[in-house]
């Protein structure tokens, strides 16, 4: 059984949501970031860590990509385009979407006060608006970013999505709303915000 550690209202909910999905038994720590129960696992405190046969395992993606292939769900194939694809998915929704609304949360309430600098979000919410639409063309015909088959990008730009709205970006694609409305009416999805 995997455990995860970390507060819901961070990262770990894209685990959490991952481990839902792939139907694996897992215990959950709702420590907090730089808590003592995380920077005993990881020394930079942050959140979320998988504990794997002794093992912690750090940074969100990494684990989502770990439980994926050891699981061949939720993923393409490692060597085959596809995969390529998704992983290019996923480096654009880290670059564009979770970056930019990190930045913000960080001038917002994670920085010492002296170093925010509020006006940067201004220029962070135009990007942001810019990368849902870039991201909205890449929307084809089926339900999930990567056609019919979810995958890891869903479950990033999902948690960016909804991180954006709680952080009063403003969503202006359409099909870009749509495609989250659609996400967070997944049973997995729903099983997890109902318990918060």
């Amino acid at each position: 059984m995997y455990k995860l550690i970390g507060n819901t209202r961070s990262r770990t909910f894209r685990v959490l949501w991952m481990l839902e999905e792939l139907g694996q038994p897992y215990e959950h720590l709702p420590a907090a970031p730089r808590s003592d129960e995380v920077t005993a696992l990881n020394p930079s405190g942050k959140v979320p860590v998988l504990m794997v046969d002794g093992t912690a395992l750090t940074d969100s993606t990494a684990i989502l990509t770990y439980l994926a292939d050891r699981h061949a769900a939720l993923t393409f194939a490692p060597g085959t385009l596809e995969r390529a694809r998704q992983d290019a998915l996923t480096h654009f929704l880290l670059d564009e979407f979770d970056s930019v609304i990190w930045t913000a949360a960080r001038h917002s309430f994670i920085l010492p006060e002296e170093l925010r600098v509020p006006t940067v979000k201004d220029s962070l919410k135009w990007e942001f608006e810019r990368s849902q639409r870039l991201l909205a063309d890449k929307l084809g015909d089926g339900p999930f970013l990567m056609g019919d088959r979810m995958t890891i990008p869903d479950i990033i730009a999902t948690h960016c999505g909804t991180w954006a709205v709680a952080a009063k970006f403003p969503l202006v694609d359409d099909r870009f709303r749509a495609y989250l409305s659609r996400m967070r009416k997944r049973p997995a999805y729903q099983r997890l915000t109902a318990e918060a």
